[in-house]
């Protein structure tokens, strides 16, 4: 039997949070549900979890829960892109680039106060690397990185990696000339249910837009549209805090990656410009993922653990002094006055003109991004076998994404320039055991 969300999710808060804590030190380290689950929420734990990782196939077919995938689409499971449910990789292990690593697009300077962005006229919202039986991909993306050194006071060497994006076998013409490419790395998924806890008040009460208090930090909260209810609201997921909540974001993944429509985006993901994509076969539901199924995604990627933290306390002194801890808040206080510990304030920021994408969602302009919860993000290596960071994963190193912080954040990451060498790898092991 198929629990709805609305239902279970109330239970969520009822679980003590030691529970949602893991020290599985395997490749399953971020699948492990929360403990204490009922058996009613097991099973819908369960079942999120096969449609999250079983593949979905092209209609019509026989296997009727999961066909409708496409007509264009880049994967055919959720876990394509979040392998072991953490971030994903730039590049495969065979030197491809990755399903993880999505490309976008928007029309630069173009607003539209309802979806947050203007997409390609031809091409959509998203570059979409496959196409079902008919029906032609759009294309595949380019990458290629610029090396640039970075030198610390003490005379230390870093090479950081500029990414330079781009498409090739463009299916269907040429892109609009405004068109803006930006990468998107697949985050990880663990404790999107605590932060799906946090009230927006909890939220706005460290904006601080312009910098009244001038210690540099003018964090602001995303407000964007919520697609359910047509109301503007609080965003809070996603790298620019474009999504309102962790239904929202699972039905744009269904949506963008996969082709798979749901009641929040019924439309199959065409244009009137992709003929054979709006021809193709349907499934035979009216949705491809109907509401249970994509509450049963839902609640399974809210209830996955988090790994629990191995504090270097000399670390955390040292990431608290250089400022970092300004936008990294280690704690945060959910709606029913309990504590969790993940290292964002969940405002957008200005991060620099080098992390600037040209890309614009609702109220986050092309150099803001919304602080990255920092839980968890020692364990990729362990997980994947390899590590990225940042939005567009450039950073193959936690040193290398300190290294690009500029804007707000300048002011922090200089200050851990100016560490002794051996201090700066305190942070970095703090942030490791994170």
């Amino acid at each position: 039997m198929i629990f709805r969300l609305a239902t279970a999710i109330v239970l969520l808060g009822a679980c003590a949070l030691a529970n949602h804590l893991t020290t599985i030190q395997t490749k399953a380290l971020l699948s492990q549900p929360y403990g204490n689950l009922s058996s009613e929420e097991e099973e819908l734990f369960i079942l999120g979890k096969s449609f999250f990782r079983i593949p979905w196939v092209e209609a019509p077919s026989a296997t009727t829960a999961r066909d409708g995938l496409g007509p264009l689409f880049s994967a055919n499971t959720c876990i394509s892109c979040h392998p072991h449910n953490g971030a994903g990789s730039v590049y495969t292990q065979s030197g491809e680039i990755s399903r993880s690593l999505v490309t976008r697009f928007s029309l630069k300077n173009h607003v539209d106060l309802k979806n947050g962005f203007v997409p390609d006229p031809i091409y959509g919202a998203q570059l979409s690397i496959n196409g079902v039986k008919g029906v032609p991909y759009e294309g595949k993306p380019t990458l290629v990185y610029e090396a640039v050194m970075s030198t610390y006071p003490d005379g230390g060497r870093v090479e950081l990696r500029r990414p330079k994006v781009g498409v090739k076998e463009l299916g269907y013409g040429a892109l609009h000339s405004d068109t803006v490419i930006s990468n998107r790395l697949a985050p990880p998924l663990i404790g999107l249910g605590l932060l799906d806890q946090i009230s927006d008040a909890e939220i706005l009460s460290r904006e601080d837009a312009e910098d009244k208090d001038n210690d540099g930090i003018s964090g602001r909260a995303n407000r964007v549209i919520d697609p359910v209810s047509g109301k503007r609201a609080i965003g809070r997921f996603t790298w620019k805090a474009s999504a309102v909540s962790v239904r929202h974001q699972v039905a744009s993944a269904f949506h963008n990656d996969m082709g798979l429509t749901t009641s929040i985006y019924p439309n199959e993901n065409c244009t009137s410009s992709q003929k054979e994509c709006v021809n193709a076969p349907k499934g035979r539901d009216v949705l491809d993922v109907p509401d249970d199924r994509l509450d049963a995604v839902t609640f399974y990627v809210s209830h996955l653990r988090i790994p629990k933290p191995s504090v270097k306390p000399k670390g955390k002194v040292l990431f608290a002094q250089i400022g970092c801890t300004s936008c990294h808040i280690p704690s945060v206080t959910l709606a029913n006055g309990k504590t969790i510990e993940p290292y964002s304030d969940l405002l957008l920021h200005d991060m620099g003109s080098e992390l600037s994408d040209g890309r614009i969602e609702f109220a986050a302009n092309e150099r803001e991004w919304r602080t990255a919860p920092l839980w968890g993000i020692g364990k990729r290596t362990l997980v994947l076998g390899q590590r990225n960071y940042l939005h567009d994963g450039r950073a193959r190193t936690i040193e290398e994404a300190i290294l690009w912080h500029g804007g707000e954040a300048k002011g922090s990451q200089e200050r851990f320039r100016s560490l002794s060498r051996s201090e700066r790898q305190h942070i970095i092991q703090f942030l490791e055991g994170l």
